[in-house]
């Protein structure tokens, strides 16, 4: 029973999503309408362009990963550091979050160390990550607050949202939810999940730790600022292939496309947390809700977030063949040198 529902939820749970939330997008246009505006007056040296960006937000998350597992004592060397991430992002595709799995197995299997601290790395990793898409979303709602509540106003499962968040019961369920969690760890602390848990989260967390440790911590810094200025720019990038984006950027009004382009960013950052293959259907409707706060019909929103979804999705599918090789070629060396030893 709980293989079954470990694969329900691991495999069937994101494919069901990603179905149900493609449709659903597909619904809210006419297929032949997206297809033209694809098929002509694209220009895809832009994409292409989003594409080659792309890959070094890849490469700058690998650095980063770096620093944080030399602070632990392990050194891989960077192109298996930089190859571990185009396989996570490629396995992603198929398999949502397993990807993760993957590149700490493959990491901790490769320089025999123990897969825990190498796992709380990755946490660290993911957190610096959330703490980014945190503060994005901030700056987001200060510097385009006027057009996301009037837009959220219209609809009334935007209303809904705007009444969820001023509700103090809402707030109220999520301190007593927090409470509960404490209250089970406080006084259950001899209960068998409990001890397991701790002991588990004991582990990762000098993996996790060794950020506030470690050396390089500004260079972590910086590299997290490149990965996520990667991102926004291979956005902003792809908003000049369509004639409709490219002409909210050539408002001053809306600061050359980088209020509308920041706003798209950061929803679709937020869908990327819905578990889906490669992102596909929250991705693509958070892109299309950003750009139609600005005025963007549902067939051009649609158009363009699969156009750049598709161009991001056969770059990691590109850099998974890559990966694959590289794996392939070392594991041959390694065999090799233990010959001839």
């Amino acid at each position: 029973m709980k293989k079954i529902l470990s694969y329900i939820v691991r495999w069937l749970l994101p494919l069901t999503l990603t179905i149900l939330l493609v449709s659903y997008m597909f619904r809210k246009v006419n297929f032949g309408d997206m297809w033209r505006l694809i098929t002509h007056g694209v220009d895809y040296w832009w994409i292409l362009a989003a594409m080659g960006i792309s890959v070094f937000s890849h490469i700058f998350r690998a650095l980063r990963w770096q620093i944080q597992l030399r602070s632990l004592g392990i050194n891989p060397p960077l192109m298996a550091l930089i190859c571990s991430i185009f396989g996570t992002y490629a396995l992603n595709l198929v398999f949502p979050r397993l990807g993760e799995i993957w590149r700490c197995t493959y990491i901790a299997g490769r320089e025999k160390k123990p897969f825990t601290e190498v796992v709380g790395s990755m946490v660290a990793d993911r957190l610096s990550d959330a703490i980014m898409v945190l503060s994005l979303t901030l700056l987001t709602f200060i510097v385009a607050a006027p057009a996301i509540e009037a837009f959220l106003e219209k609809y009334p499962i935007g209303q809904g949202m705007l009444d969820l968040v001023r509700d103090p019961r809402a707030w109220s369920c999520l301190v007593g939810g927090a409470l509960i969690i404490w209250g089970i760890f406080h006084f259950g602390s001899g209960w068998g999940p409990v001890v397991k848990t701790r002991q588990w989260v004991k582990e990762m967390w000098h993996g996790f730790a060794s950020v506030a440790t470690m050396q390089g911590k500004w260079k972590f810094f910086g590299y997290t600022l490149a990965i996520w200025g990667c991102y926004f720019v291979q956005l902003y990038v792809a908003f000049f292939a369509f004639d409709f984006t490219r002409a909210l950027c050539a408002e001053s009004s809306l600061g050359y496309g980088l209020v509308p382009c920041l706003v798209a960013f950061v929803l679709s950052s937020i869908g990327m947390a819905i578990p889906s293959n490669g992102g596909l259907g929250p991705w693509n409707i958070a892109v299309m809700f950003g750009l139609a706060i600005y005025g963007i019909p549902d067939a051009e929103g649609t158009a363009f977030s699969m156009l750049q979804w598709s161009g991001q999705t056969v770059m990691l599918i590109i850099l998974g063949i890559y990966t694959m090789a590289y794996i392939s070629l070392s594991k041959k060396g390694l065999h090799n040198n233990e010959e001839k030893q």
